[in-house]
């Protein structure tokens, strides 16, 4: 997993900072076009659901940059 490590990361970054400024942009009023399926369930769902994505995009990155394996241990 060392060689796809950076991607992760990107992948972690990408979804939490997705998921933070989708989160800002609906207590402004405003909505990304290509999330606005997150809203048809309702406002508490789609506001559950942007958490989650900040969260799982947080998950992803700790997962990414944590060394199982003990190879870099000082």
């Amino acid at each position: 997993m060392d060689k796809n490590n950076g991607l992760y990361t990107l992948v972690g970054f990408l979804l939490a900072g997705l998921g933070f400024f989708a989160l800002v942009l609906s207590v402004v009023g405003a909505k990304l076009s290509f999330l606005l399926w997150i809203d048809h369930w309702g406002g508490g769902v789609g506001f559950v659901i942007r958490l989650l994505m900040i969260l799982v995009g947080i998950i992803i990155i700790y997962l990414a940059q944590t060394d199982f394996e003990g190879k870099n241990i000082n």
